[in-house]
């Protein structure tokens, strides 16, 4: 049999007394004039020492920094639309100091306004009891909710929507307020649609220049531009749906102005209003569609327009007379909750 003989002590682990332990491998000094080494107390696991305190960065914050970084560059680039898709909401956009729609540089030039709006345009054919109504509205939420006038849907039985991009869609009337002329529609099965953004028609003034979207005598994404021309205009308007636009033929909306009549008998039953005027050319058609600032906001639905009885006989007379209103957009906000409401007035 054949043994290992080790000298106790000699590869420091037969220590009696311990006080090398295993983990060093002590040996005894060589030179005797070496002083001993001290004596080492058995090593335990110990926490390393903690680094100088400092300020750490909150990872949430960071994260929802960089989200609203990312909705206002959105926001910023062009439409309010696209707010919508990134926060999932379905609201109403409305005007501020960072909804740009039309970039500074472009403000109040009439392509890039109506490249930018035209999309949240669309046109409406609606079907009477005794005939048929076209008209226009705009797309306040991508989920589908239109505004457009009253006149243009009232007695309905049926409501078809067009978008500018040729997709065709039914609709249902949600509301309607026949003293202030509007309507709320919802589109079934709609999603992901541009919307307008809704402006402050309180900052409108005479001379601004505006532009005007909507599908005259069905001629969808017509754009026309022109001045505001007046504020506050008292305009009238008959409620009762035997007055729809459409019927008769003409195809024109009657009003009254300043004591007089205009395409037609108003009826007995009437609404009066106060408009925005403008000399951007409206025809049959525009009511319900948008009023538009320069930097792409809406600031009023078109409602009504004046229309020489002479038009549809003579050649001549065509064409605008310049002499249109428009419902301020405000008005739109402050009824739309009695809209949604399903309040039929």
């Amino acid at each position: 049999m054949t043994e290992s003989i080790r000298h106790s002590g000699e590869y420091g682990y037969d220590n009696a007394q311990g006080a090398y332990p295993l983990q060093h491998n002590y040996s005894a000094p060589v030179n005797p004039e070496w002083p001993p080494p001290p004596p080492y107390e058995p090593m335990t696991a110990t926490a390393a020492p903690e680094p100088a305190p400092h300020k750490k960065r909150p990872r949430r914050p960071v994260a929802l920094l960089a989200a609203v970084a990312i909705v206002a560059a959105a926001v910023g680039g062009g439409t309010a639309y696209a707010f919508e898709e990134l926060a999932g909401t379905d609201t109403v956009a409305g005007a501020g100091s960072s909804t740009t729609v039309v970039p500074a540089a472009k403000k109040g030039d009439v392509a890039a306004i109506a490249a930018a709006v035209s999309p949240s345009v669309v046109e409406i054919n609606a079907t009477l009891n005794n005939g048929t109504s076209t008209g226009s509205g705009v797309v306040i939420t991508s989920g589908g909710e239109i505004v457009t006038n009253n006149h243009v849907v009232s007695g309905a039985t049926s409501v078809k929507v067009r978008t500018s991009d040729g997709r065709s869609y039914t609709a249902r009337v949600v509301g309607t307020d026949s003293s202030k002329d509007l309507a709320l529609l919802k589109l079934r099965g709609a999603s992901g649609l541009r919307t307008a953004a809704l402006g402050d028609s309180g900052d409108v003034k005479v001379g601004d220049t505006v532009v005007a979207i909507g599908s005259p005598e069905g001629l969808t994404g017509t754009v026309t531009s022109g001045i505001v021309s007046a504020l506050n205009r008292d305009v009238t308007v008959p409620t009762e749906e035997s007055q729809n636009q459409g019927q008769g033929g003409d195809g024109q909306w009657p009003f009254q102005f300043g004591g007089r009549e205009f395409n037609g008998d108003t009826g007995s039953s009437t609404t009066t209003y106060k408009a925005i005027q403008t000399d951007a050319s409206l025809n049959p058609g525009n009511s319900g569609g948008a009023l538009i600032d320069a930097s792409g906001h809406i600031i009023g639905i078109n409602s009504a327009m004046y229309a020489s009885s002479a038009q549809s006989s003579s050649s001549s007379d065509a064409g605008s007379v310049g002499l249109g209103f428009a419902i301020p957009v405000d008005t739109v906000k402050s009824d739309l909750a009695e809209l949604r409401s399903g309040a039929q007035n």
